[in-house]
């Protein structure tokens, strides 16, 4: 008789082992996207567009109203520059990766970008700034560059290197990475859809170089 019991233990031991574990796997019916890899985009995708500024003026795929961003020696150049940028004339995808180089050739660094802007106009999408403020402050900010909600790194710009900044996005979280690490990201429960790029500066003697653009 007791051997039997056990039996029956065992048995109802199993079943309930199959039922719970086929529920957990199962779920509602939905498969599960699972956590997203801190390095996802930072590879593959479609390149849409790409600028080695080789040329004499800055051409039709951008728009500056300043009149101080122009092309030396083969890079996109501005000095003081008062946050107007120069922007993209074509819309960016959603899940995106955007690579460029950036270098100052000043003291104070200030070496930024804007990115997903809804108007081809400052802080109308994300700032991202590597060595702010008299190189002593990197950021992104959402819409206001001097934001409470703002993300900062005491990441600097090294003056007269060549920068190499990537910015990926595939959710509601912005990455930014640059020379090859990982600086600072955004995490946006209501993540701003607007579809403009942009290179921006305020007062620092800036150049951009060899952008591209992926579709992830």
């Amino acid at each position: 008789m007791r051997e039997a019991r056990t039996m029956s233990f065992v048995a109802t031991l199993g079943l309930t082992l199959i039922v719970a574990f086929g529920l957990a796997a199962c779920g509602s019916g939905k498969k599960s996207a699972g956590p997203r890899k801190a390095d996802e985009g930072l590879t593959g995708g479609v390149l849409v567009f790409s600028d080695d500024f080789e040329r004499e003026a800055l051409g039709d795929d951008w728009t500056q109203r300043s009149g101080k961003w122009r092309i030396v020696d083969g890079a996109l150049h501005v000095q003081g520059d008062r946050n107007e940028g120069a922007w993209l004339n074509r819309p960016l995808p959603e899940r995106v990766r955007i690579e460029f180089d950036a270098r100052s050739e000043s003291t104070d660094g200030d070496l930024k970008f804007e990115v997903f802007c809804t108007e081809p106009r400052h802080e109308t999408g994300y700032i991202v700034i590597l060595g702010g403020w008299n190189n002593t402050v990197s950021i992104i900010a959402r819409r206001d560059e001097h934001g409470e909600d703002r993300k900062e790194s005491d990441a600097q710009v090294t003056r007269g290197k060549v920068h190499r900044f990537v910015a990926v996005r595939t959710d509601d979280t912005l990455r930014w990475y640059v020379d090859g690490r990982f600086v600072l990201q955004y995490k946006d429960p209501d993540p701003v859809r607007g579809v403009f790029f942009g290179f921006n500066n305020w007062a620092s003697m800036a150049f951009y170089d060899n952008l591209a653009i992926y579709q992830l």
